[in-house]
């Protein structure tokens, strides 16, 4: 007999190419790669430039206006209605050779996301894994003849990105970068927050 399976509570992820067009990016890149000062303890070779609000710099602005829509697609998937987003901080990500970002999810925001800014070697592609201490079994089959499914894995290695591309997940989502081996990485990063969430009557509004 036949059988389906049911793919249960699943965790969007929305991934768009070309997000931003290359004179943007290449703009972003000259703009921002000097002011990303600020050292990171995850590694020696991973700096960043400080929160910036989008306001902050036309390139932001720019940047926040073509990004809001997809904003508002994944915000339906999580939330189940098309609300007003914004994007409350921006930073850009320096990560040299060598560097590497841990383990990590973003506080205070519904959605995150990360647009690639220069092309990334295959071996630093960001890494999306389950959230420790969740609801699984003690003990796990793993071992050298298992071949992991989307319920059985650990992590997700994201699709080789172009410059431009946009993914945006869960602020909640565990995800980190593995040591980069190729040239320097840079990458656009951003947190963003519903206009409201509405549960039956008891209404919040948020201002970024």
């Amino acid at each position: 007999m036949s059988h389906e399976v049911i793919d249960l509570f699943p965790t969007p992820l929305l991934r768009a190419k070309g997000i931003l067009p290359l004179p943007l990016v290449a703009g972003l890149v000259a703009h921002f790669s000097a002011q990303a000062d600020r050292e990171n303890n995850t590694s020696p070779n991973l700096s960043h430039t400080r929160m910036l609000a989008p306001g902050e710099s036309p390139l932001f602005g720019q940047a926040a206006q073509l990004i809001t829509p997809k904003l508002v697609a994944m915000g339906e998937q999580m939330f189940g209605e098309a609300l007003g987003w914004s994007i409350k901080e921006m930073w850009v990500n320096l990560l040299d050779t060598g560097g590497h970002q841990a383990m990590h999810n973003h506080a205070n925001s519904f959605i995150s996301g990360v647009v690639y800014l220069t092309a990334t070697h295959p071996d630093s592609q960001t890494v999306f894994m389950k959230s420790p201490g969740g609801t699984d079994f003690a003990f796990r089959n793993d071992h050298g003849r298992t071949r992991p499914t989307p319920y059985s894995a650990d992590k997700w290695v994201s699709p080789a990105p172009a410059p431009g591309d946009l993914v945006l997940f869960p602020s909640y989502l565990m995800h980190a970068v593995p040591p980069n081996p190729g040239a320097r990485r840079i990458s656009l990063a951003f947190n963003a927050i519903p206009t409201r969430l509405d549960s039956w009557g008891y209404s919040v509004g948020f201002s970024g």
